[in-house]
């Protein structure tokens, strides 16, 4: 039963480890960009930077989980 109860509590730790690195990164890139990427792609409809985006988050959140992982 503990090991359940740690593997439990290791995942929703590394969870939540890889949500705040993955809003940071995110956050980067926002603050890098010339302009307001999620008005762009909310108001203006922009379906190619919505991609770009899109790819983005499945990237990293690939390269977080694999380093995280080990």
């Amino acid at each position: 039963m503990q090991q359940i109860l740690n593997g439990i509590t290791n995942s929703a730790i590394y969870s939540i480890l890889g949500i705040v690195i993955l809003l940071i990164a995110y956050l980067i890139v926002e603050k890098i960009t010339p302009e307001n990427s999620w008005k762009e792609i909310v108001e203006n409809k922009n379906i190619a930077l919505a991609i770009v985006f899109a790819g983005f988050i499945i990237g990293m959140a690939m390269i977080i989980s694999a380093a995280l992982h080990g």
